[in-house]
Order: structure tokens, then sequence, then C-alpha cells
């Protein structure tokens, strides 16, 4: 089910106007940055892993037949790297379109991978919102993954995408690398 979430988001405004805001990338917006920012580092949160839980009806699904795209599951003691983006607010505007299906803008501790520390944004879709697919076994989210198309193109476009986003940033993640390997077995 699409949910625009794009005016809950854009009236939510966690830091003063004092120019730039980080904001952490953890699927699509590590590999498709297509958006313009002032800097990109590695980053990493805390307390989360990567799930390719979230449904996509808007970019890589349909309402018919919606996507699996990722979100982020509380999970304590996990750390999901990711890459941040240093971003003038008008720059919220455009990604909030973007991630409107059903993520919601939070505020997050973002660790870079040169040491230092800022409180940054990240979009998270939550099992509240009516997009959410959760959890599924391997094969079925890999054959889902396989079969969907949308708007911005196949699904499995954005999985292997992402796979080899994290590869070239030398991080581990077995959700996804397991999902791509079932999915390359398809």
């Amino acid at each position: 089910m699409l949910i625009d979430t794009t005016a809950v988001n854009q009236s939510r405004r966690p830091f003063d106007d004092n120019g730039d805001i980080w904001l952490f990338g953890y699927g699509s917006l590590i590999w498709k940055a297509d958006f313009p920012f002032l800097e990109r580092k590695s980053a990493y949160i805390e307390g989360f892993e990567r799930r390719f839980w979230q449904g996509s009806h808007d970019h890589r699904g349909t309402p018919q037949a919606p996507g699996r795209v990722a979100t982020l599951i509380p999970v304590e003691g996990a750390v999901c790297h990711g890459m941040a983006y240093r971003i003038s607010e008008e720059t919220l505007a455009p990604l909030d379109h973007r991630e409107k299906n059903g993520y919601l803008r939070e505020v997050t501790p973002l660790h870079f991978a040169d040491g230092g520390q800022v409180q940054g944004l990240v979009y998270m879709a939550t099992e509240e919102n009516p997009a959410f697919l959760g959890p599924a076994p391997l094969e079925t989210m890999a054959r889902h993954i396989h079969e969907a198309v949308g708007p911005s193109g196949p699904n499995r476009d954005y999985l292997l995408n992402l796979a080899q986003a994290l590869r070239e940033l030398d991080v581990e993640d077995a959700h996804i690398f397991a999902l791509q390997a079932e999915l390359e077995r398809l």
C-alpha cells in the first residue's frame, strides 16, 4: 500500500536553521546519490540492522506488485555501515519525495569511519507503516525481488547495486550477501 510521508517529514524540523545537515544512507542512498551534497563520508549507526523488509510501491515495484527495499530494524548491539552526506536543508524536499513510501526522518548519532560523531538524520520505515512487508524466508524474498519491477527499474538491480556498494566500502552484511546469493541462484 502506497503511503505518502512527504508532508509528515517536511513538518519535522529536528535541527535549528544552522545550515548543514548530515544524512545517513544505508540502502540506495549509498550507491544512488542523485542529490546535491557538500561532503560524503563512510559512516555507521549503532543499534540497527539493514533488512529487505519494506515494500516499494513507487520505485522498485508497483501498487499491485510492490518490490522489496531496505529499511532498518532495531537490534541491540548491531552496527549498520553506510554513507553519510552533508547536505543543505533545501536538499531535504527532494529526498522527502524520494523516500515518501513509508519512510520517516529520524534523528540518530552518526559515527564516521575517521572517528568523528554528529547528530544526523536517517529515513527509516518501521513496521507501523502500511508498506512494511516484514520478514520472510530468504528464498521467498529473493524470488520477490527477482520478479518485481517498478518505475526506477528492476528490484534485483537495487539489491545487486547495494551489495556491490557494500563490498566497495569493505562492509560485511550477512543478510544482503545471503539475499544476493539466493537471487543469483534463481
